[in-house]
């Protein structure tokens, strides 16, 4: 099947999408069942996938997420661009709960979670810049038409979960310069480089993480999501239309120089495993 965009995010974004002409596949990889099935349809004209990273239910904690199996059940279908919806705390007195944050920096304090599909085949991808600028030019365009209150920059700090933050670390991640925190962009955003699949973020903020607040109130979280999830289902709608047919950007040859190992020394079992990203280069 060829679709070209996928959404990855919480069922609550999901059911009030309105896809239509929706099919329900299951996708096999060499990495395991994704979170869920993937709900292939159209949106506002554009076939569009959607996968929900926890699973329906919310069954996957952070670290449990299977990540490689979800880009790569993606890949399989034909995805060249992901638009990843996630909740997130700020970091930042001018980051206020409700707004969208389309950060443009990632810094990884993940600990536990695969993050290659490279193990058997040595590769160096770049990721200076590990969102794609297409996509972050055309969603900030959106946002703006939309007049949200949003911010188009932003370094977006991974942490493990699937606890939240003490006050210590809290207050170091402020004075790193980050501005906001979450638990889902990575491996996730890594994975899709790796895919050669353009990636973009889009963070709604829930709560000031512990730096401002005694504690990080699950329920306010849980409310403050519920009350973006129409504003970010407005944004899709009107992304996804946005969006090019054509990539100009540097995601889609990710791999072109990053191969290290000799093609004489890629095994048949690994050329198999990983042929959906390296067959056009070996």
């Amino acid at each position: 099947m060829d679709v070209k965009i996928a959404i990855i995010g919480g069922t609550g974004i999901y059911e009030g999408l309105g896809l239509e002409n929706v099919k329900e596949i299951d996708v096999d990889t060499p990495f395991g069942k994704p979170s869920d099935s993937i709900f292939v349809g159209e949106l506002e004209g554009v076939k569009v996938a959607f996968l929900p990273r926890h699973g329906r239910g919310h069954v996957y904690s952070p670290t449990n997420v299977p990540y490689r199996a979800n880009i790569y059940a993606l890949k399989k279908l034909g995805v060249e661009r992901i638009i990843s919806v996630c909740a997130v705390g700020s970091l930042k007195e001018e980051i206020k709960p409700l707004d969208i944050v389309i950060p443009d920096q990632l810094y990884d304090k993940t600990k536990f979670r695969p993050n290659t599909f490279f193990e058997e085949v040595v590769v160096h991808v770049g990721f200076a810049e590990p969102f794609c600028p297409e996509l972050r030019k055309v969603a900030i365009e959106v946002l703006k038409d939309l007049g949200y209150s949003f911010h188009e920059n932003g370094t977006y700090v991974c942490i493990e979960g699937p606890q939240f933050s003490t006050k210590a670390e809290s207050a170091v991640h402020r004075a790193l310069g980050f501005d906001i925190i979450g638990m889902t962009a990575l491996p996730e955003a890594k994975l899709a480089r790796e895919a050669e699949i353009c990636y973009l973020t889009v963070a709604t903020v829930t709560d000031y993480d512990v730096w401002k607040e005694e504690e990080v109130d699950v329920a306010m979280v849980l409310e403050n999501m519920a009350k973006s999830e129409e504003r970010v289902r407005n944004l899709l709608k009107k992304l996804i239309p946005k969006i090019p047919v054509e990539r100009k950007c540097p995601c889609k040859d990710a791999l072109k120089f990053a191969i290290t190992t000799h093609k004489d020394y890629i095994t048949p079992q690994a050329r198999r495993k990983l042929g959906i990203f390296l067959g056009k280069y070996l």
